[in-house]
């Protein structure tokens, strides 16, 4: 396949060849490694006209997942769509957060993931940990058939029970480990985001000052948290040390950190109680 075969508006975009092998993986429906390895292809008129389509969408800004339909998280590859915000690498750093802390504490069954989004917590939780029992919500009834379909896809549908709540989920269950990454972007600054416009603004908004549902979530969470237990937050950067001051307002008692991003970006609150 030569360069002569792409669209020339390829060129003004970042990273030009990734994104190029990328979308003719998908237009062609074959693994990166094969189109690699198969320079000599060429797009009929068809394939042709839908990569110039992606490509055109991919200039007025649609983030490339929702294009391919895909996002790689953890090593897994999850479904995609507009109903849902794309996962980030940082939100990494709360899943191995979470491993670390099952892999000390082997009693631990139970997990609620709230706001799932794509399920990308949830669902690598329970690839990783096939003793769990999940719950996981969303207030979008969108977001989790997403959410439901990645979990099917990835042979974890029978470990988590998905249910549409705003945050916990009625009833008076406990859980052992809480995650949430909630949206956490304050209001003034959504123009901001690059993909406003294109991701769900339910999943980014998070008041007027970002703490909105974190600090709902936190008022609510006490009674509903197993001894020994672990909340996991993820956060906005600029928004570490009032989550902090949240999470302690919420468990006095408790183990409060702030963790730091790869970045070095104030990202995750971590609280353990004993």
């Amino acid at each position: 396949m030569t360069e002569t075969s792409l669209p020339s508006a390829i060129n003004c975009i970042e990273q030009p060849y990734q994104v190029a092998l990328i979308l003719l993986a998908h237009v062609l429906q074959k693994p990166k490694t094969w189109v690699l390895a198969h320079p000599e292809t060429h797009l009929n008129p068809e394939q042709k006209a839908h990569l110039e389509r992606l490509v055109r969408r991919l200039q007025i800004g649609e983030p490339l997942p929702y294009l391919t339909g895909k996002q790689a998280f953890f090593g897994l590859d999850f479904a995609v769509s507009p109903a849902v915000l794309i996962p980030r690498p940082e939100t990494e750093l709360l899943v191995e957060q979470a491993l670390s802390w099952l892999d000390a504490h082997p009693e631990a069954k139970t997990v609620l993931d709230v706001g799932t989004g794509s399920g990308c917590i949830a669902i690598t939780l329970a690839t990783r940990k096939l003793w769990l029992t999940l719950t996981a919500t969303d207030l979008s009834a969108e977001a989790l058939e997403i959410a439901r379909q990645n979990a099917e896809t990835l042979q974890v549908k029978d470990q988590i029970t998905f249910g549409q709540a705003d945050l916990l989920p009625p009833g008076d269950q406990s859980f052992d480990i809480v995650c949430a990454n909630l949206p956490y972007i304050p209001s003034a600054k959504l123009e901001q985001v690059n993909t406003l416009g294109f991701e769900p603004t339910l999943a980014l908004d998070g008041g007027e000052d970002g703490l909105s549902l974190i600090r709902r979530l936190l008022e609510q969470l006490p009674p509903r948290l197993n001894r020994p237990g672990l909340v996991l937050l993820e956060t906005e950067a600029t928004l570490g040390a009032q989550t902090l001051a949240q999470a302690k307002m919420a468990f006095p008692q408790a183990d409060n950190r702030l963790l730091q991003d790869l970045a070095g970006l104030d990202r995750l609150v971590r609280i353990e109680v004993s």
